[in-house]
């Protein structure tokens, strides 16, 4: 039995990871989302990773459960939810300006989130609906979490059939992660740095 996360990122996903590898999980992150051409390729690179592990998180999963569960039938799928102004705030607050990210360009239209608030907002808020829509005669194959509500072991496992583990359940990756910050602007850094470089070299040959 496969587990897809299928929250949007800044739900709860890295959490959830974390907790599905302390119930003996063998958990993926996010694949591929560097690649230029992630829009296309997703699926393709999905499958290079499903048969190595147990549960996923982050992207690419959340906008492939529909084949993932033509694929995997009889797997769990859960989504991680929270307020919609809340989430819009974080996703904001962390990812910033950059807009060169494959993965959010492929999942929203556009790589940052300022100057394209709704159309963040109104995604995020679409991809609720059509999960629930499609799950709405399955309740035992989608579990929806809402972290800031309290929610945690007891209702993950009992989704799972799982134990409940003497751990706390992990919160992790929380608004005001300096690393997290960090290592998401990582592409856009990269970019820039390079531009100015190269910037810099065809001004010395012009003199």
């Amino acid at each position: 039995m496969k587990v897809f996360c299928i929250g949007f990122q800044k739900t709860g996903t890295t959490s959830l990871g974390k907790a599905l590898d302390l119930l003996g999980y063998k958990v993926c992150g996010p694949v591929g989302t560097l690649d230029p051409d992630f829009g296309d390729k997703a699926l393709e690179i999905a499958l290079k990773y499903t048969d190595k592990f147990d549960a996923f998180q982050d992207h690419p999963w959340p906008l492939l459960y529909k084949e993932l569960d033509r694929l995997y039938p009889g797997s769990k799928f859960i989504l991680t939810t929270r307020d919609p102004e809340s989430w819009l705030d974080s996703v904001t607050n962390f990812f910033g300006p950059y807009d060169d990210a494959p993965d959010r360009i492929w999942l929203y239209g556009a790589g940052s989130p300022i100057g394209n608030e709704q159309v963040y907002l109104d995604r995020y808020l679409s991809h609720t609906q059509e999960v629930l829509e499609y799950f709405k005669d399955r309740p035992n194959d989608l579990l929806v979490m809402d972290f800031a509500k309290g929610q945690g072991w007891r209702k993950l496992c009992r989704f799972l059939g799982k134990r409940p583990p003497r751990a706390k359940f992990p919160h992790l990756n929380k608004r005001g992660s300096a690393l997290g910050l960090i290592l998401s602007h990582i592409p856009g850094l990269c970019g820039k740095v390079v531009m100015a470089t190269t910037r810099a070299i065809r001004s010395k040959e012009t003199v």
